[in-house]
């Protein structure tokens, strides 16, 4: 008999994390383990997840401190599974993505004009996200700036300067909490199920910005080492 650890939360109660044995078969997923728990063990456990195909996003959870979707991770002995880090949790493994939502609107990741239909082919790939938000509970600075964008958010920009001209206003809105807070690290990027490249578009963001007469406000408190103050 294998056991995993799940981290429980009811907004009723402290947060607890509970044992749950059950066989581990070959070729079972974590989402279908979730549900023979709830079936079997208790009916109380609270998690989501619909298509079971990896397409909908929506049975993302964090095991083992990484993020996955529940309906392709095959589960371990050992696991340790909680709700998706930097979000509301409802109950148990089901989150609020309110604010993952709002990042959007705050770095007005639309189009703003029409799309060149030539310029389809370059935003296949980002085009393939499905709203999962692994990519935003992997990131490290949401740890110390709760209003940074994200990468959700700043790789749907950089999607959207591609597949139009005219994208002035959402240059203009991530350069606050955006594209110079992100230290590259490629959390993002490793968490994707998609094989999404979050770090790479912000690069190619900062790029753009710079071409829009932006540069890092970093560089303005850094001294490279030399001294100039005047004796």
């Amino acid at each position: 008999m294998s056991k995993i650890k799940i981290k429980r939360f009811d907004s009723r109660r402290e947060p607890t994390s509970i044992d749950m044995e059950y066989p581990l078969k070959d070729g079972l997923t974590l989402l279908s383990l979730l549900h023979k728990l709830k079936n079997t063990l208790d009916p109380s456990l609270s998690f989501s997840g619909v298509c079971r195909s990896s397409v909908c996003g929506s049975c993302s959870v964090m095991v083992n401190g990484k993020a996955q979707l529940a309906c392709s991770y095959k589960p371990c002995d050992g696991d340790y599974i909680e709700p998706l880090a930097y979000h509301t949790v409802k109950r148990d493994l089901i989150v609020d993505k309110t604010k993952t939502k709002k990042t959007l609107i705050d770095s007005k990741a639309w189009l703003q004009s029409e799309p060149i239909a030539t310029n389809a082919p370059k935003i296949e790939l980002q085009s393939s996200c499905i709203l999962c938000d692994s990519c935003f509970s992997a990131c490290p600075v949401m740890a110390v700036n709760e209003n940074f964008l994200g990468p959700f958010a700043l790789t749907r920009v950089y999607k959207n300067t591609l597949q139009g001209e005219q994208n002035s206003e959402s240059i203009d809105a991530i350069q606050t909490n955006g594209v110079w807070d992100c230290t590259l690290c490629g959390e993002c990027t490793a968490a994707c199920p998609q094989g999404i490249d979050p770090k790479t578009d912000i690069m190619n963001l900062r790029s753009k910005s710079v071409q829009s007469g932006y540069s890092d406000p970093n560089f303005a408190n850094m001294s490279f080492g030399l001294d100039f103050t005047m004796g």
